[in-house]
Order: C-alpha cells, then structure tokens, then sequence
C-alpha cells in the first residue's frame, strides 16, 4: 500500500503525531536498520555499536526506537547492502547476533548451492577464493575422469597387424613436362623369428638403441614429454625412443610427429608390452626396422650388405648394421667418403672410431662382447659391405636427382623419410626437364672425350670428377643437373650436391655485393651507417701484401709472423678498381675487402641469395682467406646463389618438386616459393656488369662460346684441387665444378696434370662445359640481355690509393743529363723561374666523404701516382700528386740527370664548400741522381690559406725510376 496509508506499529495509536521526535520522520517500522544514523548524533553509531555490543531484540529494540524517525523501504535496502555479513549484525526487526549477522529477525540464507561459487556470505577477496572442499572435489572429478579415460583408450586401442605395414605401390617420379622419369619402391622385405637371428645381431641392436629394453617398462616418460613439450613450442622433434616405441612406430604408425600419433603410440606400447615378450619385441623391431638399400629388416639387411643370412652374421658385421639404424643415408660406407667417415671414422683416425666403433664400445659396455672381442673386430680389419645393386631404372643422372628430389622431400616434409619411401605409394613431380638434363651430361661427355684419356695419363686423368646443376631465376626450379657418370658406374655420391668442394674466386661476387649492399664496416657515411661503396673503388693488388682488420692491425700468421696474401700473378699490380680485381682475379684487393667489410657479413648475405650455412664455418669467416672461397657451398647451392644476380636481386629458394601425392592424395607443403629482394636492383646490375667484364675480358673469355650475352666468374685454389665456373644469362643460372678425389688418398687432389696441363684454372675445362651446355640448352630461347646499371654509392679508395685527379706530364724535357750525380739541385735550363704549370683539363678531386685512413684529406701527401711516360736519359719518372684536396695536384715528369726539376703542379680548382684554394708554391729542382726516383718535391702544393682546412702545402710524391 501506499506509504500515506501505512499505519504505525507502534503504541499510541493514532494520537501519535506523524512526525518523530522533535518534528522529525520516524522510521518505518521497527529499529533503525545498523548503519543508519542517529538523530541524537547525525552520522555517526550508537554508543553500544561503538563498543561494540550487540544490538538489542526483541520488543525492547521497539521501545528504544519507536521515537526515532523512520526510513523507507529504498533506503532500508540500501542500508542493508551497506552493512555486509559480520559487520551487519543487527537485522531488521532487531535482531542481532550470529557469526553472519542474522539474529532472530534475519533473513535466512537460501538453497544451498552445489558448487558454492562465488562464494555466499563472504566479501572482499575471500568471496573469489574457492574453499578447499571445492578444490578437492574438483580434483578428484578431473583425476576420475583422466583415469576413465586413459582407461578407455587403452581398451579401444587394437595392435594392428604388423605385416599391413608392407606397401607393394612403387613411388613413381615425373619429369616437369609430366612424363614418368622413373619408379622406386620395391623393397626387399623377410621375416624371420627371433632364433635366426644372430645372438651378436641382437645385443648390437640393443647396445645402440636401447641398453634398459630387457628391464624397461618399453616406454621413455621424459622421452614422450620432451617430444611434447617440443611440438607444444614449435622446436624439432627429436627421437630417442625405446626399442619397444620404435618398433610400434615402425610397425603401425606413420612417421608424422603430432600429439595424437604420440597418444597413440604411448597406448599401444603399454599393450604391446603386456602382450608380448621381450624378444616378441625385439624380433618385430629387427624385422620391420629399415637399413638402407631398399632392406627392411635385418634378413634382407645381411643378403644386401654381406651376402649372408641374418643368422651366419658374425661380431663385426652385427656391429656396423646396427649402426645403420640412426640413418642408413648417412651411414652406409659405400655411398661416399663421408658416409665412410661416418661409420668408420675418418682416415688416419684410431682403431674403432665412427658409430660402428661406438656400438662395439657399447656392447663391451653392456657385456655383451670382450674387450678382447673388440680387438679382434679392429684387427680384422673394417667389415667393409659389397657394393650395392643399382636398379635397371637408376641408371645415368636418374640416381642422383631421386637422390636429390628425396633429399628434398625430407627438408620439406619430416614424415617422408627414407623409411617412408620405402613402403612406396608416392608419386613424385619434379621441376627436372629431361632435354637440359641430356645437354648438360652430354657437354660434360664432350669435355672429357676431348680432354681426358685415362689410359695415357692413368695418374691425373682418372677420378676426375664434375657436378653441375642449372636454376631458373627469379623462378627457382631445378631444371638440370649432373651428379657423376652413374650409380650404375658405382659412383653412388652426387657431385651436384656435393660438399667439401671449396668454390675459390667465384665467392669474390658475394664479398663486392656485400660491400654495395650492406657497406665497409670501418667507415661510416652520412647517414651513420656503414659506407657502401662501388665497383670502381680502388685496392692494393701488389702481391705478397699484408692485411689489416678493421681495427687497422695486420692479419698474423699462427706463429706470430705477419700474413702476406698472394695473388696468382706474381709481381706488383698497384691500385686497381675492384672490377679490374674481379676480371683479372687479384685475390689481394678481396682479402683486404673482405676484412672492411665483415667475414659475418658476407656469410650472412651468401646465406639469404642460397647458400647452406653449414657450408661456410663460423670459425672460417674471419679468417683472411674466407673471401676467396674456402667455403664449401654445393654446385646447386651456387647456381642458385648466382641466379639471384640474374633476377637482379630478388631470391627465389631453389625447389626440384611441384608436387607430392600420397596414395592419390595431394600433400601440403609443397607450393611454389615466393621471390624476395635481397639486394637492391641497382647492386645487382653493377655485379653482373662486372661479371660481364670478367667473361668478355678477363678470365672468363671461354664462355663467350655461348653466343649471347654472358656474366660469371672463374674459380680456382690454391694447388688446383678444385676449378670453377659459375654464370649466367637472364633466362639460366648455372654453376660448373671439377676436382679429383682418390679413393685410395684421402681429401681432394691437385688436378694440375689432368688433360696434360701444366696449370688447371676454372677458366679452363670448366667454362667449356658450360659454354657448351649453355649454348645447347638455350638454342631455342630468345637473346635477352641484361639491363644497363645504374650508377650505384661511391667510389671509396683504400688506404694509400692515389688521387684520381693525376696531372698531365711535362711536355719538355730538362738539360742534357749531368755526367755525374749531383749532390745539390741541377739547375734549369733558363735562368728565370720556370713557368706556372698549365691548367688541368681532368675534373676537379672530390671532397672525402668518409674520414680516416681510407680517404686522402686536406693537406695531406696521398702519395703520388708515378707517370707512365719514360723520362730523358738518366732521368726518372716524376713525383706524383702533391697537396692533398687542399691544394692543387702536383707533380710531373722528372728533368734529365737527378731528375731535373719536377714537372710542377697543376692549377688548383676551387670546390663550394670544401676548398678555396691557397697559394701554389713551385715545383722544386730534384735532388736525386741519375737513375733515382725524380721529381723530388716537385709539384708541392699550397692550400695554407685556403679556408675551411688550413692546411699546410703538402709534399710532391715520390717518383719512381724509369723503366
């Protein structure tokens, strides 16, 4: 009812005036709710709340309160919220009391809640904080439920039958036209128990995978929760499974490394191992387990390695099978040298080295074989296997680009295993156009008809390897490639993808790019960071000469003595631009370049246009002879690397598949890679403007047999152990090596010798082969040349260069020469002073840009550049250019006997902003007798007033004596 109809509970009836006391509104009924205030004492508790007692019930709380004023029902309720749970002790109606304020006229609290949360009569932070009977329950209901329901997987899961996993479909690869290359995939494949396996076949197995099996639960807890915590965080999945693990996966999993193939395996390996015994297990694993040579088990391992069956397997034998089981791509000895060095250790190494060492010191380890057993394995001799058969189908380059595009799948795909390809069922579409490759093995098969007779040179024309490979530009497709003469020839390594072949001079095309690209790191430009310089900048190629690091001092050998870089031509070159240094091949102006500008530099760089880091050592790239390629990069790594000069900068990754179909079913992961820039356009352009230069006039003229516009670069090491050529046009990147490996000697060979040469360059043999592949494979391709460079940063000349604003000789000679040597100036022929040099016609010196020891600055001697033209009889070639930029160049031909005077100096040009010129002093008379260096001080320049520098007139350079 309305509040003017509500009649008062108290006594008094209706003579009680509507007002409290004092004309005030009496509450409504009852007490004043706690909180609210007094009339007596406005905003403030009662006495007894102060002290904190309870408050009154029952019909005396009435009496106390029937004066006081009244409140409505708002704010009754909003004093009700005010008072909370413990501090709100007085109910409505007087009731007081109780923990939770409810005294006999509270309202009950009501239906209990199943889960009490938040939690009811709690306020603050504690209301948000679950009581430890919650949490308990909820533990155990979670706990309960993860046992249900491992409980449940582990009823549902069915061991599958281990022989499903045997998949009679070949892998079939294509050709890029569609074409069916060729198809792989039948595997031999025998069972046999437990018993005819040899006894020493099994304890090898166990020392290398798995010591703990015969007491193990059959799965690795720390194991499965490393792999997952490695999928959860995106790292590499590692393996290190039990035996018990492996052969599940083996047997009835794929090879994918996802969470629930991980479940599954957990599940029924902790049913395989209540199910079955220790040996049931260890059977299934060496009979399902994969050794290479298209083996899987150990029956068909024995036959394929040593003729033998698995039981007639002796010690040694057992050992190196096992040893098979980390990877048989890296392992099997008879693939390459490296696998060689693999299982074996590498040549010269001690007795028992290698992983087929490692499992023999297991076994001893576990007692499972002597150490005198061991011995006699060492003894004995390495347990070398028979030569593998090569498939009909494999033959010629076949062998190598399967071996190639597998390779590949593997990087790109972890799933796809060797093991995996041997179950077969994948069909293979490859980037490989069969006409190139025919055109490259048959311009190889040209080279070595012409050049080669291993019967008359049986010494250096014989293991003389070549590895090739083509890429598309700015494409990246692997369209050719030529790996060796066949796996069919029992050459079974693929020299197109080969490794510790050092690449030499043709790695100086990543050092220029570095130094236009990202800079010298010992001078900085305007913008702060480091100078980026051009092609036409200048460096010392003199033989023999030393080297500085960035912090200026000089590289030292390991003794202690100072380095001395030599280039092929033995002798003084002077100063040249660094694209005369990459025509000519100089190595000294790269060696110092490389240092300005950061071996971690260049690698790093050399790694975004396609290189393998693994192929350049961190420990290498300081090093002084890191810039002239005795990094290792393969043959298809280079022709990659090079294709990105081709597409003018932008980096394509180098791809040989299309396509990937498992039992019919398309695979992801296998799209086309996108180009990226990694050098500037104009970089680019410059480098294969220079690498033009190399092809039409320095090293690389062999390869204009193409026919159409070329740029490359030649590369040879040091004794001739490799030789390289590497180049391309717009349409095709390609990279040539050659090298010589003797099976019977370790490491690389000299191919001095081979093909009856005295010398063996990269200019050579090499560029041949790819002149006339190139020429072949192009013949129906339009002629397409390259863009004209732009100009590109500045040219930046290292230190001791000199100026580039040379000065014109002296037309005129001096007096007839002095019969004698003069200890004091000759005179000139007039007695007047000689006249003022003319003015120079070349372009005035530009200021220095960067400071420091690499730039001539004001003032200062650059030390001259001697002039070409021969000087009278008993004179010598005049000093060079005097005075720095703050003057005018000096220096001329020197006079007749003791030089005469020097040839003076040319009119200094003033240039806005950096020099007004000074006063030119004279040229001075020489002082140095007949067949010395001339010119004296001759050509010293002014530049003492010359604002803003100051500088003092510098010296004329030094002459040099006449040829």
């Amino acid at each position: 009812m309305s509040e003017h109809r509500r009649r008062s509970p108290h006594s008094g009836g209706d003579d009680q005036p509507p007002g409290g006391p004092n004309g005030q509104r009496p509450y409504a009924y009852g007490s004043a709710p706690e909180g609210a205030p007094s009339y007596d004492t406005p905003g403030r508790p009662t006495a007894a709340r102060a002290a904190g007692q309870r408050g009154p019930r029952g019909p005396q709380a009435s009496r106390e309160t029937a004066q006081q004023p009244r409140m409505t029902r708002a704010e009754m309720r909003k004093a009700s919220q005010k008072r909370g749970g413990r501090n709100g002790a007085d109910g409505p109606g007087g009731g007081g009391g109780g923990r939770d304020g409810r005294g006999a006229g509270a309202k009950p609290p009501g239906k209990k809640r199943f889960i009490d949360y938040p939690r009811w009569g709690k306020s603050g932070v504690r209301r948000w904080l679950p009581s430890w009977k919650l949490l308990l329950s909820l533990f155990l209901i979670f706990f309960g439920g993860g046992v249900a329901a491992v409980g449940t997987a582990y009823a549902m899961t069915t061991v599958p039958d281990p022989k499903s996993m045997v998949n009679n479909q070949p892998n079939v690869y294509y050709w890029a036209d569609g074409s069916e290359m060729t198809s792989t995939g039948s595997l031999t494949h025998q069972i046999v128990p437990i018993g005819d396996i040899n006894k020493s076949a099994q304890d090898a197995v166990i020392a290398a995978e798995n010591e703990s099996f015969r007491t193990d639960p059959g799965i690795d807890p720390k194991g499965i929760a490393r792999a997952v915590y490695n999928m959860a965080s995106g790292q590499a999945t590692q393996g290190g499974s039990t035996i018990t693990q492996q052969y599940v996966k083996n047997a009835y999993l794929n090879q994918s490394q996802t969470l629930s193939r991980k479940l599954k395996e957990f599940f029924i390996t902790l049913k395989i191992n209540q199910k079955m015994s220790k040996d049931d297990i260890l059977d299934g694993y060496l009979n399902t387990s994969w050794f290479g040579r298209q083996s899987y088990g150990i029956q068909a391992a024995a036959h394929n390695y040593y003729n033998v069956d698995a039981k007639d397997l002796n010690v040694c034998q057992s050992a190196m099978l096992a040893g098979l089981l980390k990877g048989a791509g890296l392992y099997d000895p008879s693939l390459s040298a490296a696998n060689h060095a693999n299982m074996f250790g590498a040549p010269g190494s001690p007795p028992g080295s290698g992983r087929w060492g490692y499992v023999l010191s297991r076994m001893v380890v576990t007692k499972a074989i002597t150490q005198d057993q061991m011995n006699q394995c060492e003894k004995a001799g390495l347990p070398e296997p028979v030569k593998p058969q090569t498939a009909t189908n494999m033959t010629g380059q076949i062998g190598y680009i399967v071996a190639t595009v597998n390779k590949y799948l593997a990087q790109k795909d972890p799933t796809i295993t060797e093991a995996a390809l041997g179950k077969g069922g994948y069909k293979i579409y490859t980037t490989l156009q069969k006409d190139k490759v025919d055109e490259l093995s048959a311009a190889v098969a040209q080279m070595q008809q012409q050049n080669l007779d291993p019967v008359k040179h049986p010494t250096t024309d014989t293991n003389v390897q070549v590895g090739a490979a083509s890429v598309v530009p700015g494409d990246g497709a692997l369209v050719a490639l030529y790996g060796g003469p066949g796996q069919d020839k029992g050459q079974y390594s693929n020299n197109a993808d080969t490794v510790g072949v050092p690449v030499g001079s043709t790695f100086k095309p990543y050092v220029l790019a570095t130094a236009m690209q990202v800079g010298l790191q010992t001078q900085t430009g305007p913008d702060g960071k480091p100078l980026r310089i051009n092609e036409d900048s200048r460096y010392n190629a003199d033989d023999l000469s030393t080297i500085r690091k960035p912090d200026g001092s000089l590289v030292t050998n390991p003794d202690g003595s100072v380095f001395k870089q030599k280039n092929d031509e033995n002798g003084p070159q002077g100063y040249v631009t660094l694209r005369d240094a990459m025509i000519n091949s100089f190595n000294v102006p790269y060696v110092q370049l490389g240092m300005d500008v950061g071996g971690p530099n260049v690698a790093k760089l050399a790694t975004q246009m396609g290189l393998s880091p693994s192929s350049m050592p961190v420990q290498n790239q300081s090093t002084a002879a890191f810039a002239i390629g005795t990094s290792t990069p393969s043959a298809i790594q280079m022709a990659s690397g090079y294709s990105v000069f081709a597409a003018r900068g932008q980096q394509t990754d180098m791809y040989p598949v299309t396509k990937v179909e498992l039992d019919d079913k398309a695979l992801s992961g296998f799209t086309k890679p996108t180009p990226k820039p990694v050098l500037d356009q104009a970089v680019a352009d410059n480098i294969t403007s220079v690498l033009q230069d190399v092809v039409q006039q320095g090293t690389g003229k062999k390869a204009l047999a193409v026919g159409r516009p070329v740029a490359g670069k030649t590369g040879t090491t040091d004794k001739g152990t490799s030789a390289w050529f590497d180049g391309y046009t717009p349409q095709l990147a390609t990279a040539i090596t050659m090298f010589r490996e003797d099976p019977n000697h370790p490491g690389l060979q000299s191919l001095v010798g081979t093909g009856g040469r005295t010398e063996f360059a990269g200019g050579d043999l090499p560029t041949e082969v790819f002149a006339n592949y190139m020429k072949a494979a192009l013949a129906n391709t339009p002629v397409a040349d390259f863009p004209a460079p732009e100009q590109v940063n500045q040219e930046v000349d290292a230190s001791g260069a000199p100026s580039t604003a040379s000065p014109s000789p002296s037309t005129s000679p001096s007096t007839s020469p002095s019969s004698t040597p003069s200890s004091t100036p000759s005179a000139p022929a007039s007695s007047q002073a000689p006249p003022p040099a003319a003015p120079s016609t070349q372009a005035p010196p530009q200021p220095p840009t960067g400071g420091g020891p690499e730039t001539c600055l004001p003032g200062v001697d650059c030390g001259g550049q001697p002039t070409t033209s021969k000087a009278p009889p008993g004179g010598g070639n005049g000093g060079g250019n005097g005075g720095g930029a703050g003057g005018a160049a000096g220096g001329g031909n020197g006079g007749g006997a003791g030089g005469g005077t020097g040839g003076g100096g040319s009119t200094c040009i003033p240039i806005p902003g950096f020099n007004d010129c000074g006063a030119s002093t004279p040229p001075s008379p020489s002082t140095k007798p007949p067949h010395s260096p001339g010119g004296g001080a001759g050509g010293a320049t002014g530049g003492s007033s010359a604002p803003p520098s100051g500088n003092t007139p510098g010296a004329g350079g030094q002459g040099q004596p006449a040829n």
